[in-house]
């Protein structure tokens, strides 16, 4: 069915646009998202969001985010060395109000997004359409999926607060922040619906996270317990993202309709996998290790 109105959409469009045609034919059509949802209140920003330009944009000019990739990891590299016998940058009061934006920007994100996950969720069949489905995709929820993963880029700025202030960069640390881009760039155009679920678990941590940080900058010292709250919830949030993954894998294999492409499959299930291991790895090392007796969060500032 939903292959059928696809074709209809994108016929009813060549019709009334003569530059559709124009578009490469590797990206799919897909319609507008729902404006005026039964079970939310969408803002005029969300509603005069152009969702299909940007995503044909995005699935034009994915390969920015590898070019921006390779400078960001280059980057981390040269301004190491370039930080070897200097004095450690005092960055405390840019550092609160980096954190803050982001918390409060991840927490604005949450909010927007999470009413089309709880509707669905109480309608039949709740975790399939969530999973496979693109029903009820509204405004708000495209644009702040759009604006997520443009924040990913921003994000990258959280490793010059740690260079510049000469903190250990972990392996951990600059693998999630550049393969995260690179996903969240490389599967956008094909609005996979498993993403509504992905935006809604990283803006939740992120909240806590960037809240937790900022308090740290602020100079509050937070029991042990919080770090480790953040690293289990991380760690919660990479099971659930292979979770849908090999869901998806298998409605895929029995032939049950599901609006997901296999390659993005695979991508985000590696990815997972490999977050998954390396933050259980961190959360065994770091508390439950005896002879470590502190420890840093593996985004620490």
């Amino acid at each position: 069915m939903e292959k059928e109105a696809q074709d209809i959409f994108l016929e009813n469009i060549s019709n009334q646009d003569p530059l559709a045609g124009m578009l490469p034919k590797s990206i799919d059509m897909i319609p507008d998202p729902v404006s005026t949802p039964s079970y939310m209140e969408t803002l005029d920003f969300e509603k005069n969001f152009p969702y299909n330009e940007w995503r044909i944009w995005m699935g034009q000019n994915w390969k920015l985010s590898v070019h921006i990739s390779f400078l960001y990891i280059m980057g981390i590299f040269l301004g190491q060395k370039w930080m070897k016998g200097k004095q450690p940058y005092k960055l405390d009061n840019l550092l609160r109000i980096w954190n803050l934006l982001l918390a409060a920007f991840s927490l604005a994100g949450f909010l927007r997004s999470i009413p089309e996950v709880a509707h669905l969720l109480h309608r039949p069949n709740g975790f399939y359409r969530i999973s496979c489905s693109r029903d009820d995709y509204n405004v708000a929820s495209a644009y702040w999926s759009f604006i997520g993963t443009l924040s990913k880029v921003a994000e990258l700025g959280d490793t010059a607060f740690l260079v510049l202030r000469k903190r250990p960069v972990m392996f951990l640390h600059w693998y999630h922040h550049a393969t995260v881009m690179l996903y969240t760039w490389y599967t956008y155009e094909d609005n996979d619906p498993c993403h509504r679920w992905f935006i809604v678990m990283n803006y939740f941590v992120h909240t806590i996270m960037y809240t937790y940080y900022a308090l740290r900058a602020m100079g509050f010292r937070l029991p042990r317990s919080v770090s480790m709250l953040i690293t289990s919830l991380q760690i919660g949030q990479m099971i659930g993202g292979a979770f849908f993954n090999i869901h998806g894998f298998v409605m895929l294999s029995q032939g049950v309709p599901c609006s997901r492409k296999l390659h993005n499959i695979k991508f985000a299930l590696l990815m997972y996998m490999s977050y998954l291991l390396l933050f259980a790895h961190f959360f065994y090392t770091s508390y439950l290790t005896p002879k470590r007796k502190t420890s840093k969060h593996p985004h620490s500032h």
